[in-house]
């Protein structure tokens, strides 16, 4: 039978690869998934940033009130 006399649906007579299509159907499956990894990694890190912010800031504000309890004691002197 030609291709010209054929009628119908080409996937009538088109071989299909099962083991082909369950591997790019995988292979898609975990992109999507790296994507989501990457996303929610990115997420973490910008949320590590801004405790790290916070905490040096609590870290200064500590030192500055150290300091300015010593300058206020020679101050009183």
């Amino acid at each position: 039978m030609t291709a010209e006399a054929r009628s119908g649906s080409r996937f009538l007579y088109d071989p299909f690869d099962a083991a082909q299509a369950r591997m790019d159907a995988n292979e898609r499956v975990l992109a999507e998934r790296w994507e989501g990894l990457e996303f929610r990694l990115a997420r973490i890190e910008v949320g590590l940033e801004r405790l790290e912010k916070r905490l040096w800031l609590a870290a200064m504000g500590v030192v500055a009130t150290i300091l300015a309890q010593g300058v206020k004691y020679l101050v009183a002197l």
